[in-house]
This record gives structure tokens, sequence and C-alpha cells, in this order.
């Protein structure tokens, strides 16, 4: 018999008139485990680790709320239209959330409630704290698309396939059994790059990653080169653009970032030795 990963049968379990799922408690699981290691790497780095409580409290919300903003943007048939139903936009229970919302808007609230009161670091030096625990996050995060038994790949006959039920299923892949289990693959890259940037901190700093933040920076784009491989394994409806998944544009983007980020310090830096030549 051919060896394969089994889909869960149930992705909530009741109490009473409770619900709890399985999807939640992953993103809660996960949330726990960023803010334990946040906390630990910033105090290392010299700040008050009570701080990231404080700025925890307005970047959840806000990750979520972004996380399940892109995800309907990007997604708008599944709630709206003929066949769409608004009120399941609030059901992320369910599953559907978009990652670089949950980042985009998590950190915009993180910097905004750094900056309310004077801190003891950076905001660089708490975004370069955050930044493994974050990876961690994601990848525990995605075992609740396990439970849901969604966002799998393409059929495949690796003893390590996903098995998904036939309701599950997408039109056309009703003969196929096993899927690729993205969901396993995204989760072990991000628990390596997790390590990977806790190892190497200090070898990076000396390199590539020189200044407070650039350790943040350089977590999106380990995450990214791994994403867009997923990507092109995945097999659920998307919106595509020239060819390719929307997500993996923004996954291309990402891993331009730190030339990005790189190319604007330089000109900027040019800038200020272009003013300080002028007043000599």
């Amino acid at each position: 018999m051919r060896s394969f990963i089994p889909t869960p049968s149930h992705n909530a379990v009741a109490f009473g008139i409770f619900t709890i799922h399985f999807y939640a408690l992953c993103i809660l699981l996960g949330t726990i485990v960023a803010i334990l290691i946040g906390r630990k790497r910033y105090q290392d780095a010299g700040g008050d680790r009570n701080e990231i409580i404080d700025i925890a409290i307005f970047a959840i919300p806000a990750g979520i709320v972004g996380g399940r903003l892109y995800h309907v943007a990007t997604s708008p048939e599944l709630y709206f239209g003929s066949y769409g139903h608004p009120f399941d936009a609030i059901k992320i229970w369910d599953g559907g959330m978009g990652i670089w919302g949950a980042v985009a808007l998590g950190t915009l609230a993180s910097f905004l409630a750094f900056k309310s009161k004077v801190r003891t670091l950076t905001f660089g030096h708490f975004a370069d704290a955050m930044a493994p625990g974050l990876l961690i996050a994601q990848g525990i995060g995605r075992f609740g698309n396990w439970f849901n038994g969604e966002l799998f790949g393409s059929p495949t006959t690796l003893p390590w396939g996903l098995k998904i039920p036939l309701s599950l299923r997408p039109n056309g892949y009703e003969n196929y059994q096993t899927f690729h289990p993205t969901f396993l693959y995204e989760a072990l890259w991000c628990f390596l790059s997790a390590a990977a940037l806790i190892y190497f901190t200090p070898l990076l700093r000396r390199t590539l990653a020189r200044r407070p933040g650039d350790l943040f920076i350089s977590y999106i784009a380990i995450y990214c080169i791994g994403r867009l491989w997923i990507e092109s394994l995945r097999i659920d409806l998307a919106h595509h653009l020239f060819g390719l998944r929307l997500n993996a544009w923004v996954s291309l983007f990402g891993i331009a970032l730190p030339g990005l980020t790189l190319l604007v310090k330089s000109s900027k830096n040019r800038a200020v030795r272009e003013v300080g030549s002028r007043h000599d």
C-alpha cells in the first residue's frame, strides 16, 4: 500500500455552544511563539522586553485584519458577486489569510505603536528581533491549512503526498488522490529559514544586514524565495498577471527588496555627500 499524509477528518472541536477551530489555534500558537522569541532577542539586544507586549497589542489585530483584507481583495469572487457570500469575508476560521497583508499592516501598526513613546532601542532593532519568530509563526500557521484541507499543490505520487478527500479536490482533479503538501513545504522552509537567521545573525550583521532593520528585510527576501517555488506548485484558483500567479509577483518583489533598499540608501548617502560638498 502506498504511503501518504492524511488530511485530518476534523478541523474544529465543539464544547457546547463554543466551537474551537484548529486553524485559529495554529495562528494563536504561532503568535505566542513569535512574541516569546521576539522578547528574548529584543532583550539580548539591550531592549526592554516588555515593549514587545506593548506593541503586540496593536500589531496582532492589525496583522489579522491585514491578512484577511489581502485575501478578500485578491479573491473577491469568493465573497461577492453571483456566487459569493459577503458575510463569509469575516470567517477567518475557514481559512484565507494573505501573509503579505498581515506583514504589511502588522508592520505599520508596530511602527506607529513603537513611535508613540520613547523606547530603549530603535524600530530597526525591534524588527530584527521579531524576524525569526515571525517565520516560525508563519510555519505553525500553515498547519491550519492542513486541518482545513486547502492550498495544496499539484498531484504527486511521492510517499509524502497529501491525500485529499474527493469533496475538497478542485474541478479536473477528481481522479487524483494525493497532492503536494505545500503547507508542509512552506512550514519547513519557514522553520529552516528562522534557524538560519538566528544562527547567522552575527555573520549577516557583518555583511548584508549591517544596519538595524536589514535583518528584517533579509527575512522577507528569504521567505519569498521559498514562497516563489511553492506558488509554482499550488493549484488553487488565483489571479494571474502575465502568466504568473499574483502571489508569485509579490514574492519576486520581496526577493528584490534588499537590492531596492540598498539602492535607496545609496542614493540618500550620495545626496548627503553632494550637499556636504556644496557647503565645503
